[in-house]
C-alpha cells in the first residue's frame, strides 16, 4: 500500500520533496524526513526529541492524552490483575504471553543463572564503603561483559537470548549485593527454591545468623510495581540503552547506560523525591501551604510526583499502584507510614480539584505512591532507584533485541544546529590582547 506523503518546500530556493507519512497501529502518523538533508539539506530542530520517532516498535504502547498503556498490545491493567514480573518479562522479549511449558522452562533458566561469577564479588570491594548502589550498579553490570566475551554476538540469536537470560537473572542478585555492601552485611547466595522476587528479598534481608521469610504481601507489592515499570516505551533510559546498542556495543554495556541514565532525579530518582516531599510536609494540616508555594509563579518549589512528560491525564500505572498502597499498608500494619499515604492522599485532592494543575494537567504519575510501598516494605531510600532499574532491564532487553533485528538497524547519529563563531585563525599567545 502506497503511504500518504506530505509536501515540504524550502520557500527560498523552491524546491519541493513528497515525505512519506506512515501510520501505525494506535497513535499519530510519522512523516517520514530521511530525504530533507539529501534533496533540501536541512535538518529537524527538535530539543528532546519531543515530536521525534526513532524507531518503528511493536513492544510498548501509551497515549497520553487518553492514560492508556499497553504492553505488546495487553492493557497494563490486566495484566497488572493477572500477570506476574516473570511472565511479563516474557511478554515483552518474545513478543506473546508463554504457554505453560514456556514459562516453565524460562522460569527455569531464570534460576539456574541467578549467580555470579565469584571473582565479580571483588568489584564491589573497589567502591567506598558509603558509594551510591546505582553507581556500583552501573560498574558491575558493564564488567560483566567480561565474563562472556567470547558469547557476545549480537548477530546471533543464541548468543542474544542466553545473555538476555542472563542479564534478567543476575540484576536480582547484583542489586542485593550493591545493599549488603553498604550495610557492611555478608552477601547472601540465591536461593533457587524460591521465586525471582521472593529471592531477591531473601538475598536484600537475609542474614546467616537467622532465618528469614518474606511477607507474601511484599513478595506481590514488589512484583507488582516490577510490572509497572518493565517498560514504558522510548524513555531517557531506553533510547540511551538503544542508542548504545545502535554502535554494535554488548549488550551489558548497554544495560549500563540505561542504569546510568535512569539515575537521574528526573527519571529513575523521582519517587525518592517524592517521599522527601511527603516526609518535609509533616503533617496533612501543612498540605495547603505547600500546594501555594508549587502555585506561586515567584518561587522555585514544585510538587513531586505530579506531572509527566508524555501522560497528560492520569497515569494509569499510579491509579493501580494507589489502591495497592492501601492493601499493603493495612496487610503489613505498617501504621507508621499511615500518615504519609494521608498526606498523599490530600495532595492529591488537592491538586486535582484546584484549577492550576488542571490547566497544566498535573495529575499525580507512578511515582507519586510507589514510594510510600518501597518504604512500608523497609526498602532502603537509596535502593528506590536499583529496583526500578531490575524491572525496567526487562523492557530494555526488549527493545535492545528488536533494534538488533530492525532492518533498518544503523548507528545513531543525532544532528546539531551550530551556533559558534564562525570560522577564525589561531593567534599565538603572544598576539593576543
Amino acid at each position: 500500500m502506497t503511504p500518504d506523503t506530505v509536501t515540504i518546500t524550502d520557500n527560498t530556493t523552491g524546491k519541493t520533496i513528497e515525505c512519506p507519512v506512515y501510520r501505525g497501529t494506535y497513535g499519530p502518523a510519522v512523516i517520514d524526513t530521511k530525504r530533507l538533508y539529501s534533496e533540501l539539506g536541512m535538518f529537524t530542530l527538535d530539543p528532546g526529541f519531543v515530536t521525534t520517532a526513532s524507531c518503528r516498535s511493536a513492544i510498548t504502547f501509551l497515549d497520553g492524552d487518553k492514560g492508556i498503556l499497553l504492553y505488546r498490545g495487553y492493557p497494563i491493567e490486566q495484566l497488572a490483575e493477572h500477570s506476574y514480573f516473570l511472565e511479563v518479562a516474557y511478554l515483552l522479549i518474545y513478543g506473546d504471553l508463554p504457554t505453560a511449558r514456556q514459562m516453565a522452562e524460562f522460569d527455569s533458566h531464570i534460576r539456574e543463572h541467578s549467580m555470579v561469577h565469584e571473582h565479580l564479588i571483588k568489584f564491589y570491594g573497589g567502591y567506598r564503603y558509603d558509594a551510591h548502589p546505582m553507581s556500583i550498579m552501573v560498574g558491575v553490570i558493564g564488567a560483566m561483559a567480561s565474563y562472556y566475551h567470547d558469547t557476545i554476538d549480537i548477530y546471533d540469536q543464541g548468543d542474544r537470548d542466553a545473555n538476555a537470560l542472563r542479564i534478567l537473572a543476575k540484576m536480582p542478585n547484583i542489586a542485593s549485593k550493591c545493599y549488603k555492601y553498604g550495610v557492611g552485611q555478608p552477601f547472601v547466595y540465591p536461593n533457587n527454591a524460591l521465586g525471582y522476587i521472593e529471592n531477591f528479598m531473601h538475598m536484600m534481608f537475609a542474614q546467616p545468623s537467622e532465618p528469614f521469610v518474606t511477607n507474601p504481601v511484599a513478595i506481590y507489592a514488589l512484583d507488582l510495581l516490577f510490572i509497572l515499570h518493565a517498560d514504558h516505551e522510548q524513555n531517557a533510559s531506553t533510547s540511551a540503552v538503544r542508542l548504545a546498542g545502535s554502535t554494535e556495543s554488548n549488550p551489558y554495556t548497554c544495560i549500563a547506560a540505561g542504569i546510568a541514565t535512569l539515575w537521574g532525579r528526573a527519571h529513575g530518582g523521582a519517587n525518592e523525591a517524592v517521599v522527601h516531599m511527603l516526609e518535609e510536609i509533616q503533617d496533612i494540616k501543612n498540605v495547603r501551604k505547600y500546594v501555594d508555594r508549587a502555585k506561586d509563579k515567584n518561587g522555585s518549589y514544585r510538587l513531586m510526583g505530579f506531572g509527566h512528560r508524555v501522560y497528560k491525564n492520569y497515569d494509569p500505572r499510579a491509579a493501580i499502584i494507589r489502591k495497592a498502597c492501601h492493601a499493603v499498608l493495612d496487610a503489613m500494619g505498617a501504621s507508621a507510614h499511615r500518615p504519609m499515604l494521608e498526606i498523599a492522599m490530600e495532595l492529591e485532592r488537592i491538586a486535582l480539584e484546584d484549577d492550576y494543575f488542571i490547566e497544566r494537567k498535573l495529575y499525580p504519575n507512578v511515582d507519586f505512591y510507589s514510594g510510600i510501598i518501597l518504604k512500608a516494605l523497609e526498602i532502603p531510600r537509596r535502593m528506590y532507584t536499583v529496583l526500578f532499574a531490575i524491572a525496567r532491564t526487562a523492557g530494555w532487553l526488549a527493545q535492545w533485541m528488536e533494534m538488533i533485528t530492525d532492518a533498518d538497524f544503523r548507528i545513531g547519529r543525532p544532528r546539531q544546529i551550530y551556533i559558534g563563531s564562525e570560522t577564525r585563525d589561531y593567534v599565538p599567545v603572544a598576539k593576543r590582547n
